[in-house]
């Protein structure tokens, strides 16, 4: 390839495809290095390097918003060929930044792909499949079309009655293994976040073993997540169609229900996911998550650049949180574990974290627990943790209700202390409500 020269692939349809190709065959200072029959033939030369420039059809069969993040991934930049404004706007949902019309003239084919060229992809050495956000889906911008992605208007968010002028917060309920109480914890910050009045959403992106809808009494098994995220790749995925899927169980709370089988983990990819938090963030003041404790990732698999990695889902929402709760049991095992995961966390985002050690008794970590378990902690992580007493009759009564924790058991030490995490460290300004005062959740039937 000669200095200077701009390598292109195309990955169209048809009807597109001879004219395309004749406009960039002939064009001074560009290579068309190969006309790719299928995604998977794009996919291959642009992970073997061969190209600066893709121009793809929007309905080419097999492309999402996982396989433009991949080729972002390998340093191409996209350049979307639309039919229509419905073909344009999923462009636009995925992030594509460089638009061009399927029976453009040459000059604005060979300007759309001399200007994606020049631009830089953000995050170069990013490798497929990792955490990737709508902006480093294209380019930095040096000039695109990325302000005309907000040329289609907002739709309106019923379930968000709070008028905000800056996006919500996204909470991550994180932690060790060995069931520290992390559903639990994320299921009563999200309810009572919700019965001070504030919109708040609660996702369930455990791909191990997701429980929220059970500890709400969700009859209905249809994942929300799985479908959200299916919405996200296709580009479809708003503030309506998200509603949608996450049903409000309270005047204020909405729940976006887990995957009902651990071996579907598959079907959440992570930038679906990261553009189903982005949707959740615009919509709700609060959107809290729920996710598994294990971050590793699976070393064989590295060499399969296309294959999804389950513990990718947390991953991708630890990056994007504003600030991540780390949960831990109190006793020794727990706090052995707990003191690895902090660790762990320091390679991802900058978000806020604030560590809870639950069920914190002295059967466990001897006489005075909480004076033990604080000193532990300070000596050897430099962290002062939230505890939790262990309270097993109240959470016994929440499950058999399929309630939350503070709604059946207001008056309870657990509830208590889990409010007064949600006043004390969310900044949720104390309201002094009882539990004859507050709305309890709505009865669901599926």
């Amino acid at each position: 390839m000669s200095p200077g020269v701009i390598t292109v692939i195309t990955g169209v349809t048809a009807r597109a495809e001879a004219d395309l190709a004749t406009v960039l065959g002939s064009a001074a200072g560009l290579d068309l290095v190969r006309r790719c029959a299928d995604l998977a033939e794009v996919v291959s030369v642009a992970a073997a390097g061969r190209a600066q420039v893709a121009l793809i059809s929007v309905d080419l069969p097999g492309l999402d918003r996982s396989v433009l993040s991949d080729l972002a991934g390998y340093g191409v930049r996209v350049v979307g060929v639309h039919v229509d404004e419905t073909d344009e706007r999923t462009l636009r949902e995925w992030g594509v930044p460089w638009l061009v019309p399927e029976h453009a003239d040459e000059a604005e084919v060979l300007d759309r792909v001399r200007a994606a060229a020049a631009s830089e992809i953000a995050v170069p050495t990013r490798k497929p499949g990792d955490p990737l956000s709508a902006e480093t889906v294209g380019v930095t911008d040096n000039g695109g079309d990325r302000s005309a992605a907000s040329d289609q208007p907002a739709a309106a968010d019923e379930s968000d009655p709070n008028d905000r002028d800056e996006p919500g917060k996204v909470i991550v309920v994180w932690g060790t293994g060995g069931a520290p109480g992390r559903s639990v914890l994320a299921a009563g910050l999200a309810a009572e976040l919700a019965a001070a009045g504030e919109a708040t959403l609660l996702v369930d992106a455990d791909t191990y073993g997701a429980c929220q809808a059970q500890m709400f009494g969700i009859l209905d098994e249809a994942p929300g997540i799985a479908a959200a995220a299916r919405l996200a790749e296709a580009g479809r995925l708003d503030t309506v169609s998200l509603g949608g899927v996450a049903p409000l169980i309270s005047d204020r709370l909405r729940v976006l229900t887990g995957l009902p089988r651990a071996d579907r983990w598959p079907e959440i990819r992570s930038a679906a996911l990261e553009r189903v938090v982005e949707v959740a963030r615009s919509m709700h003041r609060w959107t809290i998550i729920d996710v598994a404790a294990p971050t590793d990732l699976d070393e064989e698999l590295s060499y399969d650049t296309l294959a999804p990695q389950r513990n990718m889902a947390t991953r991708a929402v630890l990056e994007a949180a504003d600030e991540v709760i780390v949960v831990a049991s109190g006793d020794p095992i727990g706090l052995g574990r707990l003191v690895q995961a902090l660790d762990q966390l320091t390679d991802f985002g900058p978000a806020t974290r604030t560590v809870v050690v639950n069920k914190v008794r002295a059967s466990a970590a001897g006489r005075h627990p909480e004076d033990q378990i604080t000193e532990a902690l300070h000596r050897f992580s430099g962290v002062t943790p939230v505890l939790l007493p262990d309270d097993r009759d109240a959470l016994d009564a929440a499950l058999l209700a399929g309630r939350t924790v503070t709604e059946v058991s207001p008056s309870a030490p657990l509830s208590q202390a889990i409010r007064d995490l949600a006043n004390q460290r969310l900044g949720l300004p104390s309201t002094g409500r009882s539990g004859s005062r507050r709305r309890g959740i709505l009865r669901r039937t599926g």
